[in-house]
């Protein structure tokens, strides 16, 4: 058992020529988030991105999308943990990974950046030490592809996979959100 979480933070990047790309999966998780649980997002300067509150079996969140596009993402991170002491372990962060298909989906607390250069901000500003929910995007095939293949739009059969993979995540949060990280990769990992 572990301490429950306090904060959700989606990894993209803001702006209409982005919304449907798949770099903005972690914007698509937290965005699932707040329409099933009827949460409203505002934006709020003094963090950097647009924030909410949450309700998920009787444990209230902060829900958080950065607005300092992806290579930056740790700054808004920050400012929010630094103004409620909020810590690190408590956070879940959600964002797109090459490195499983579209439609697969996994927990994972602390590991390295991946090459994920949002992660790897996250890192330089607080450090490691947090749950992940990385959301499969599939990977274009070679390395030289990736910027243009994440900053692309996935396909219509492409995308229900990643849709339902997020939901999957979400039915599986509230025991990662209670503090049983295991239970829920288990519940997640097996279906």
């Amino acid at each position: 058992m572990s301490d429950p979480l306090s904060l959700i933070v989606g990894l993209g990047n803001p702006g209409p020529q982005y919304d449907q790309t798949r770099h903005n999966a972690g914007f698509w998780f937290i965005d699932e988030l707040a329409r099933r649980f009827g949460a409203s997002l505002r934006a709020e300067n003094r963090f950097s991105g647009e924030i909410g509150r949450v309700r998920i079996d009787g444990q209230e969140l902060w829900l958080l999308k950065p607005t300092t596009f992806m290579n930056r993402s740790g700054q808004s991170l920050a400012q929010l943990t630094a103004f409620y002491k909020i810590p690190l372990h408590q956070v879940l962060v959600a964002h797109d990974e090459i490195d499983l298909a579209a439609g697969d989906i996994r927990f994972k607390f602390d590991g390295g950046h991946g090459g994920h250069n949002g992660l790897r901000d996250i890192f330089a500003h607080s450090g490691q030490g947090f749950w992940r929910v990385r959301i499969g995007v599939g990977h274009p095939g070679h390395r030289d592809q990736v910027i243009d293949y994440v900053l692309g739009r996935p396909g219509r059969d492409e995308r229900q996979a990643i849709d339902e993979a997020v939901s999957a995540a979400i039915d599986a949060l509230p025991e990662l959100i209670g503090g049983s990280g295991e239970r829920a990769m288990k519940t997640l990992h097996s279906r």
